[in-house]
């Protein structure tokens, strides 16, 4: 093997409920405008004719918990909670039954976005990469494995800034489900293990500022924690 000129970041790993393995995570897809009412509030319409995605870089996630700096080059941070799936075998051109077995387990995430700059590079027809792609911007709560969890119509999808709810919806707002995220998806990638997919947010997204606590959750998972630095803390 060709010795390295340094050392790149280690694969992050997200632990697995009840299990003594994690989880390493390879790629993040996100899919966008998955709720019609998160769509509307940021003014634009959902494409119905299939699903769109950008991606979020593994070295930038980091575990539910963690206290997170407030990124640099904005002053409109937010947040998103979203329904995270891992695929736990390989998945090309699959079909929803497929899809389906494919999913190895479930969680909590936030998508952290710099939304300022996220309208700016879309106003001008741009890629999303400075908005959405931020250091320490996805988070990721431990997984449950899909043997013990269905993401059912029903499950509240929720998240509090500092004890407050602002956003609170069901999984049945999910305009493009799991399946048909999976089997759209892999039509253009050969999905793997390593994979994961974040499903889209509900309504209500808003900023946060240094000092705000953030926490979310979905029926039945682990829910997810966040904290936003303020002056002063290491």
């Amino acid at each position: 093997m060709t010795d390295t000129l340094f050392q790149l970041p280690a694969i992050p790993v997200v632990p697995v409920l009840n299990e003594a393995a994690g989880y390493p995570v390879g790629r993040i897809f996100c899919v966008g405008r998955n709720y019609a009412a998160h769509a509307a509030e940021m003014g634009v319409e959902v494409d119905r004719e299939a699903p769109f995605y950008f991606t979020k870089s593994p070295a930038n996630m980091v575990l539910s918990g963690a206290q997170v700096p407030y990124p640099p080059g904005t002053d409109n941070f937010h947040y998103e909670m979203e329904l995270a799936l891992a695929i736990g075998v390989p998945l090309f051109q699959a079909t929803a039954e497929q899809a389906r077995a494919a999913i190895y387990g479930f969680g909590c995430a936030l998508d952290m976005t710099r939304r300022d700059l996220q309208i700016r590079e879309r106003n001008k027809q741009r890629p999303w990469s400075l908005g959405k792609d931020v250091e320490n911007g996805t988070v990721l709560a431990p997984l449950t494995r899909a043997s013990d969890w269905t993401a059912s119509a029903e499950r509240r999808i929720y998240l509090t800034v500092n004890g407050e709810t602002r956003q609170d919806a069901t999984l049945a707002e999910l305009i493009w489900s799991l399946e048909e995220i999976l089997c759209h998806l892999s039509q253009f990638y050969h999905l793997r293990p390593g994979d994961v997919i974040l499903t889209g947010t509900p309504a209500g997204v808003g900023p946060v500022v240094a000092g705000d606590v953030i926490e979310g959750g979905i029926d039945g998972l682990q829910s997810i924690f966040m904290a936003v630095k303020g002056d002063g803390d290491t």
